[in-house]
């Protein structure tokens, strides 16, 4: 299918149902793209895709921006579902899986965490120590994951566990499909400097999952983690997909506002720093686009941390940017710091206004303190660049080859 007939696919798609119509919600229209196959078009036909190159997917997304007012953004509607969740079952879900539960990730029916950090295994994912043991044709599990976003909301998510200590730690791990809803699950905030709990802790207390929600063989949990973190990294990487979009766009608009009082020549520093700013933006913007459509089907390799990196160093600028031009106002953070769930009470993101995108560049610069942190930290992102990509020797390990249960924990 060449690019012409995935535009008319698509156009036919709107032909159908449209999401500008009233009464279309985003379940009802993406149930609709999902069934002719425009969800992931480098998908199998019947799992939401045509087994096209990835890059069709662009095209798809033009199509529908240039006919809709609305435009549902994936990473919007389910991030995590989405971004990795769908790709990791595409790739080790047996098939009544991916036909139980990969339509209603995209459409944003069921949402979706991941429960890979926990208290004294961040960084080092590997190291954790969350246990699970065989019991009949279930596995129990106990123990505590931290950082989940969204887990509050979801209805699944993706686990990994300790099946055998005996064993070096990343040998030991199996990967589990979690239903968060399960007896045992319980799930508590954790508020941020935003006032929102985005986040939170979660605790497992002999919770029983069925052997078949196990992804992988028992032992392939690492390789299966894998999957999803490339996916991860991609997904957190991905910049704005139109010139001048995103973050940038923002802060133009806001210096453009700004009646703050300044020198002249500390205007010229401030519209050099957007500019430069606005150029890396554009930079990541085209390194995206090349490697999406340099890639085959299949999951990213390691080069997605390139953007990973680039994307969070360069958000915190903006946004400290953005609050150099809103001048002596962004020192204020009006909501104060009232607790929150995300999704509770008003949108206080909204930028609409003069008024909302101030407030917007306040909320994303608190925000975005977590990004060189969230999806891997940049030092661990430059680790794999370095030794996965620029072949460089790797760091030492002195737990290489020692059992789990052996290794020395703080």
């Amino acid at each position: 299918m060449n690019e012409s007939e995935v535009r008319e696919r698509t156009r036919k798609l709107l032909e159908e149902i449209h999401p500008d119509t009233e009464g279309v919600d985003h379940v009802a229209f993406r149930t609709a793209q999902f069934n002719h196959g425009l969800a992931m078009v480098s998908y199998p036909e019947g799992l939401g895709g045509l087994d096209l190159e990835p890059k069709m997917q662009a095209v798809v997304n033009d199509e529908l921006q240039k006919n809709c007012k609305v435009f549902y953004e994936s990473l919007a509607i389910n991030p995590i579902g989405i971004g990795m969740g769908m790709p990791t079952l595409l790739t080790y879900g047996n098939e009544n899986l991916k036909k139980d539960l990969m339509r209603r990730i995209f459409t944003g029916e069921d949402i979706w965490c991941q429960l890979f950090s926990e208290p004294s295994a961040g960084s080092d994912v590997a190291g954790l120590a969350m246990r699970a043991e065989r019991d009949g044709e279930d596995w129990v599990l106990n123990g505590q994951k931290v950082w989940t976003t969204l887990a509050h909301i979801s209805k699944w998510g993706m686990l990994l566990a300790r099946t055998n200590p005996d064993v070096p730690k990343h040998d030991g791990l199996s990967y589990f499909l979690l239903d968060m809803e399960a007896p045992g699950v319980e799930v508590r905030p954790l508020y941020q400097i935003t006032g929102e709990a985005e986040f939170n802790e979660v605790f497992l207390n002999d919770v029983r999952i069925p052997a078949d929600r196990m992804l992988g063989k028992e032992g392939q949990g690492w390789r299966v983690a894998i999957t999803t973190l490339m996916n991860e990294r991609s997904a957190l990487g991905g910049g704005s997909s139109r010139k001048g979009g995103g973050p940038v766009a923002l802060l133009m608009k806001i210096l453009e506002e700004s009646d703050a009082v300044r020198t002249a020549s500390e205007q010229a520093i401030l519209e050099d720093k957007v500019t430069d700013l606005y150029i890396r933006a554009e930079l990541l913007r085209l390194t995206t686009l090349r490697a999406k459509a340099s890639q085959r089907s299949g999951n990213p390799g390691p080069e997605g941390s390139v953007g990973k990196v680039a994307q969070s160093e360069l958000y915190q600028q903006v946004w400290e940017a953005c609050i150099s031009a809103i001048g002596d106002d962004g020192l204020v953070y009006e909501p104060g710091y009232e607790l929150r769930r995300p999704g509770e009470g008003d949108d206080l993101r909204s930028a609409s206004d003069a008024a909302g995108r101030r407030l917007t560049a306040k909320y994303q610069l608190l925000r975005s303190q977590a990004n060189t942190i969230e999806g891997g930290t940049s030092e661990i992102m430059r680790n794999i660049l370095g030794e996965r990509v620029l072949g460089l020797p790797g760091e030492p390990r002195v737990d290489k080859e020692i059992p789990w249960k052996d290794v020395p924990r703080g």
